[in-house]
């Protein structure tokens, strides 16, 4: 079981702060650049992570339309052709060029309601030859898992949300998912910026721990 410790990584970012934030309404995807059957299986691992996290999902966002963007692409310069993205994502002439730089191969960025919680998140992923041997319904719970809360910039920098069964199914690491569901919790709160919030998310972990042993 982690530690307060262990749990603040998951939060504290780069520059040495800690925020962590949740989604403040239903997730209502959209993915581009994919085959149909991609998108169910998108769509399929995004609802089970918010059926781990007690959270809903949408069809549509009553403001917004779609809240949770995907964008498949070959190559960043795609996404300067998209009609109106860089209405949606600011400096995106900047932003791809950047990426291009970084040999990136996926990019998350969010959006925020006034009070701090998640509000909408955009997705993009360039297809590249290491993503291209990844199978499909791999990539999508990994982004599903790294989309549903507001994790450090470094949280998964050298380690990935998922790991294999011994049958080479992706699942989430249990402390990742363990990590969601007490996120999620009613009694915690949308949104936190001091570190004690780790020991309060901490705490539920323990708490859910005993209850399970039961």
């Amino acid at each position: 079981m982690m530690d307060a410790d262990q749990v603040a990584k998951f939060f504290t970012r780069s520059d040495g702060s800690y925020l962590f934030a949740r989604w403040n309404r239903p997730l209502a995807p959209v993915a581009f650049g994919v085959e149909d059957q991609t998108v169910r299986t998108l769509k399929g691992a995004i609802e089970a992570v918010c059926e781990l996290a007690g959270w809903e999902t949408a069809e549509t966002d009553p403001e917004l339309g779609s809240n949770f963007m995907f964008f498949f692409c070959r190559e960043w310069d795609e996404l300067l052709e998209v009609p109106n993205l860089d209405r949606m994502i600011e400096d995106l002439a900047v932003l791809v060029p950047r990426l291009k730089e970084a040999g990136a191969n996926q990019y998350r960025t969010f959006r925020f309601d006034p009070d701090g919680g998640i509000k909408a998140c955009f997705v993009f992923l360039r297809m590249d030859e290491i993503m291209q041997e990844i199978p499909a319904d791999t990539i999508c719970l990994g982004q599903a898992a790294q989309s549903i809360l507001l994790w450090s910039d470094e949280a998964f920098l050298n380690s990935s949300p998922l790991a294999l069964t011994g049958d080479n199914i992706a699942i989430l690491k249990p402390e990742v998912a363990a990590l969601i569901r007490v996120s999620y919790d009613p009694v915690m709160p949308m949104v936190a910026s001091d570190p004690s919030h780790a020991m309060r998310l901490a705490a539920r972990l323990q708490m859910a721990s005993n209850e399970g042993a039961e």
